[in-house]
């Protein structure tokens, strides 16, 4: 049995072109593979709609992967996304919240390209709609459109000079509560995990109130590893996650080849937490959870 199937690698947070990534479904899948991933699930931003494409690349590859999604919510007036594992991508109760998800951002891209076109910034909405490929519109496809016109010279400064709050193309989101998400979730059989909680640009003691917050709200688990993360967050986070009895996750957050972003790259939890897929074994590849059961007996 290859190593792969008794000590999967998880990469629990990924992006197609289905939403704001730039690799199709299948690419991504491949590339998973090439990373030495076992285990990768497809999280795009309020969206399940690269899933079916990904799990049929994925059937004849060494490689599991879970049905996700990534949902935008609103928290104390921060943007807070929470990642759904393995979910039940045709149930009725995740249909209608994504439905209306999808009806907020098709609103906030409207008013987005409105406040560019009062900037002298044409066509936004036809470039961002053209760069989504029919997948769900974001902020970064405004951005790549931007840098295409020459507004600036990669997202980063794009985000910084026109999208971030305050300035030009900023529209405040309306997305749901963070309960509605953790709820849509669960109905649809998913595990519910709290996104990426280092990048949100909250204090500590802010911090501390979201990740208590969501777990009141029913959340069961938080991002405690990503691929870059400031020296100590990892461990913070892992401490953060024990103090609120939530499991742990892990994930790149990866959208496109770049050098210091990489599918399965130094992800690793830290001593003393409970693994996500540990706590909820639907996660678990079939072939690793039986290798567990032996190795228990």
């Amino acid at each position: 049995m290859s190593d792969i199937a008794r000590f999967p690698l998880y990469d629990l947070h990924s992006h197609t072109q289905a939403s704001d990534g730039l690799l199709t479904p299948t690419a991504l899948v491949q590339r998973a593979v090439e990373m030495k991933v076992g285990v990768l699930a497809i999280t795009d931003h309020d969206t399940v709609a690269g899933v079916a494409e990904a799990q049929a690349a994925a059937r004849t590859l060494p490689i599991s992967v879970l049905s996700g999604l990534e949902a935008s919510t609103l928290w104390e007036n921060h943007e807070i996304h929470i990642a759904g594992l393995n979910v039940d991508c045709q149930h009725p109760a995740l249909t209608a919240f994504l439905a209306r998800q999808h009806q907020c951002r098709l609103a906030r891209a409207h008013l987005i390209a409105e406040r560019l076109e009062r900037a002298r910034i044409p066509d936004a909405l036809a470039g961002a709609e053209r760069l989504a490929q029919g997948g769900v519109i974001t902020r970064g496809h405004f951005a790549r459109y931007l840098v295409e016109i020459g507004k600036a010279d990669n997202m980063a400064q794009v985000f910084k000079h026109y999208l971030a709050r305050g300035k030009t193309g900023y529209v405040p989101p309306q997305w749901c509560t963070i309960k509605q998400a953790i709820d849509a979730i669960h109905d649809s059989g998913g595990v519910a995990v709290l996104a990426h909680p280092g990048r949100y640009g909250l204090s500590a003691k802010w911090l501390k109130r979201l990740i208590a917050h969501f777990a009141a709200s029913g959340g069961d688990a938080m991002e405690v590893a990503q691929c870059q993360q400031a020296p100590n967050e990892r461990t913070q986070l892992a401490s953060y996650a024990r103090d609120n009895q939530l499991a742990a996750s892990q994930g790149s957050d990866f959208h496109q080849p770049c050098p210091w972003i990489e599918l399965g790259r130094k992800l690793w939890l830290p001593g003393g937490v409970e693994p996500v897929w540990e706590r909820f074994p639907a996660l678990a590849p079939a072939t690793a959870t039986a290798d567990r059961e032996q190795e228990v007996l």
